[in-house]
């Protein structure tokens, strides 16, 4: 677990020490994250290059219900050529609940990545992503999730 974590502590000091990166098109978004869990998303610029996005998710299938927060730290970098468009990495944590009809609830908390694409349409509030979140859950026992593609949608501000 020490391993782990000091994997994380680099990886996440590598992050926040890029200083060669532009800044994406926009300060703040709120719209929806689309995929295997739904919900809603709001990202806001944290310095050059960088934004913290949270996500509320939610899903419902056969008796089974999951609700999750997730917060990521997110580093933009552009794509020569593409104006608008940038792909960015990042980690974060996320916290959340599973309830199966008929039994009690579990808590969970799990280690996030990030993987993704951000599209800024020029002259327009909008703003599209294309993003891979893997998860290591570790409680109620660890396990690794290969992860959530999701399609966010968001008004810019």
């Amino acid at each position: 677990m020490k391993k782990l974590f000091t994997i994380l502590g680099c990886i996440a000091l590598f992050a926040l020490t890029t200083t060669n990166v532009q800044a994406q098109n926009y300060k703040n978004a709120i719209g929806g994250r689309f995929g295997s869990y739904n919900g809603v998303s709001f990202k806001t610029g944290l310095n050059k290059g960088a934004m913290l996005e949270l996500i509320g998710n939610f899903r419902s299938s056969g008796g089974v219900n999951y609700v999750q927060l997730t917060g990521l730290y997110e580093v933009y970098n552009p794509i020569k050529g593409a104006e608008g468009l940038n792909w960015y990495y990042g980690g974060g944590a996320s916290v959340g609940s599973m309830k199966v009809k008929g039994f009690d609830g579990d808590v969970y908390l799990g280690l996030n990545g990030v993987l993704g694409l951000d599209y800024k349409f020029k002259g327009a509030p909008i703003n599209l992503s294309l993003d891979w979140i893997p998860t290591l859950r570790l409680t109620p026992d660890t396990d690794f999730y290969s992860g959530d593609v999701g399609l966010g949608v968001r008004f810019t501000f």
